[in-house]
């Protein structure tokens, strides 16, 4: 059978690293054509001698030199800058595009990968938040699919499979509630980057990780799921589900719930989304229901964590809303890993940024790029420099 050829967008985080083991555990099934990074030199120069793709591009055009004439002994084609990333995504040889990169980075190279009719396998959720109508209705023409990578958002593909047009009552995404569940805002005052980077439950990015611990994580895959599954708001909730054992469930008009369960390991969604349709054998660790007797379910605190409440509003309203919240949290975040401003800050400088830039109803893909670039170069100044 013939090897599927994956471009791993963003090959140097957490998702790209994950889907390389598994690429490697399917190499009759699966090889790596294309590797990106943005400024991890060293690390795609390691992954590109192990895996040996056609080509590479680093995003970071000073450090082109280097990954050049550490690859100067091989086949491999070496790209730098951000056009290049964007480019690359159109080769003729790849099979499917994996967009690992986090946040709105991540857009162009989608847009232009749909535009060649490539197979998308999204991690990147920050695309269809900033861009969703956009990017699904671009898609449609093109008739490329959008499988989703999230752990949370495979598990609905999955349980809406074999459903055709069979009614949704409703999807409800499950959080784990991040390191902080149960904390009170006193508590969580002088929060720590180390401590809100210990989830008790995944290995993801700092980036992500921070989202988890706001739950802006779960308000972004609302958003997600709303294009995703071409849903009104009203029929996605969210329930606070400790275990990470449930990673999402769908209700029907008949009242049948589905859920799909496993345990907390991105590796298997990012699997199901590179060799969908079928399900490979996998070599990493199954889910025991003896082992986890008991599940709970909570309902989210928003008046703790807002972020949620704050995706929820800036759907709702939509235009470029989501856009300024996107940005806005983008910023916060680093800001917060760099102990510029406290852990409660955060969706103070969302909420803010909200109710400030001008809002756009009707917005178009130039307007989201104004906007994100309005909003991140004056939040940059105030709080990064």
């Amino acid at each position: 059978m013939k090897q599927k050829k994956v471009a791993i967008i963003g090959s140097t985080g957490s998702i790209g690293k994950q889907a390389l083991e598994v690429i490697e555990h399917h190499k009759d099934r699966l090889c790596v054509e294309v590797l990106t990074a943005n400024s991890q030199a060293d690390l795609l120069i390691e992954q590109a001698l192990r895996f040996d793709p056609n080509a590479v591009v680093i995003a970071d055009n000073n450090q082109y030199k280097k990954v050049k004439e550490a690859l100067a002994s091989t086949d491999i084609k070496v790209f730098a800058g951000q056009e290049a990333l964007e480019e690359i995504v159109q080769m003729e040889t790849i099979d499917i595009v994996l967009t690992a990169i986090v946040g709105f980075a991540g857009l162009k190279p989608t847009l232009k990968a749909i535009e060649a009719k490539k197979p998308i396998a999204l991690s990147n959720k920050e695309t269809l938040v900033v861009a969703g109508e956009l990017v699904t209705k671009l898609s449609i023409e093109n008739n490329v699919p959008i499988i989703p990578v999230d752990s949370e958002h495979s598990a609905i593909f999955q349980c809406l499979a074999g459903e055709f047009y069979n009614p949704i009552e409703k999807i409800i995404l499950t959080a784990s509630g991040g390191p902080f569940l149960g904390k009170t805002k006193e508590e969580l005052i002088h929060i720590t980057p180390k401590e809100a980077l210990n989830h008790p439950n995944w290995v993801m990015g700092n980036k992500v990780t921070i989202d988890s611990a706001t739950l802006m994580n779960k308000g972004l895959e609302v958003i997600e799921a709303k294009w995703l599954f071409d849903l009104p708001i009203e029929k996605i909730e969210t329930v606070v589900h400790p275990q990470s054992i449930i990673h999402s469930l769908v209700e029907f008009e008949d009242g049948s719930v589905k859920a799909q369960l496993g345990l907390a390991d991105m590796r298997l969604p990012i699997q199901y989304a590179l060799t969908y349709p079928e399900r490979l054998k996998t070599n990493f660790p199954k889910f025991n229901i003896y082992n986890n007797p008991n599940l709970s379910f909570l309902k989210p605190d928003s008046q703790t964590f807002p972020c949620l409440s704050l995706a929820y509003q800036a759907i709702q309203k939509g235009g470029n809303l989501p856009t300024i919240m996107n940005a806005a949290n983008e910023i916060a975040v680093e800001a917060f890993l760099k102990e510029r401003i406290g852990f409660l800050e955060i969706p103070e400088i969302i909420a803010n940024a909200m109710s400030k830039y001008n809002f756009i109803a009707n917005a178009n893909v130039n307007d989201f790029f104004e906007t994100d670039k309005e909003v991140r170069e004056e939040l940059s100044s105030k709080y990064l420099q």
